[in-house]
């Protein structure tokens, strides 16, 4: 299903409901990446308020994604498409992508990947596109990639490793999985438990919390989720 398709039926479920919705592979995975990001911004002694981040993808996980991440006091966000930055002034932006220019890019940033990852703390890849080692070499020390295509990441996590200090994947054969089975199946169960009748931002802020609990007395650079098992 296309992203914008998917947002159209999240809309017309939340209203035909009269409450927020979720869906796994678009909230599920948000959830995972901010559970994941907190305890890998532990790892490289960083706290949440003071991180750049990059999303390369502006689709229905990447949209989340931002969401999550603004909600959950992430400093500065910024959130690149096909077309590069995503940003208030440029043309033919979608209702959704307006919406992003709105609590993303603060700085105003104009180009592509290379403009966008220059300094930045954290890159989350949730897009098929590539992003050149060159480009990561350009980011903070001690960076944070998360490169979540599956099964071909954005940037190979060997590669990634020789500049970033924390590497996730969306792959089980490398450290830190971050996959979207680590939330759902609790969220479902605890909303059903509790008699909730919405999933609520809230909710997926407190879910992403206790998952980053699970991984947290064994917390290393290659642990910074547990295991989908534990």
């Amino acid at each position: 299903i296309s992203a914008p398709r998917c947002f159209e039926l999240e809309r017309r479920v939340s209203e035909a409901l009269d409450c927020p919705v979720m869906h796994d592979d678009q909230h599920g995975t948000a959830v995972v990446v901010l559970a994941a990001l907190r305890n890998a911004a532990r790892v490289t002694g960083r706290e949440l308020s003071s991180l750049r981040v990059v999303i390369s993808g502006a689709g229905a996980a990447g949209v989340a994604c931002a969401k999550i991440l603004h909600t959950a006091g992430v400093g500065e966000i910024t959130v690149l498409d096909s077309r590069g930055v995503i940003h208030a002034g440029r043309d033919g932006l979608t209702p959704i992508k307006q919406e992003l220019a709105g609590f993303t890019n603060p700085r105003g940033t104009t180009g592509g990947p290379a403009e966008a990852l220059r300094g930045a703390d954290v890159f989350i890849g949730v897009s098929v596109g590539q992003v050149p080692e060159e480009l990561v070499a350009t980011m903070a020390d001690g960076a944070i990639v998360f490169a979540l295509s599956n099964p071909d990441p954005e940037i190979h996590p060997e590669v990634a490793r020789r500049h970033a200090a924390v590497v996730a994947t969306g792959r089980s054969d490398f450290p830190n999985q971050i996959n979207n089975v680590l939330a759902f199946p609790g969220i479902f169960k605890g909303a059903l438990d509790a008699g909730a009748r919405a999933i609520t931002d809230g909710m997926k802020v407190a879910a992403a919390e206790a998952i980053a609990a699970v991984a947290a007395d064994d917390l290393s650079a290659d642990h910074i989720v547990p295991s989908p098992l534990d």
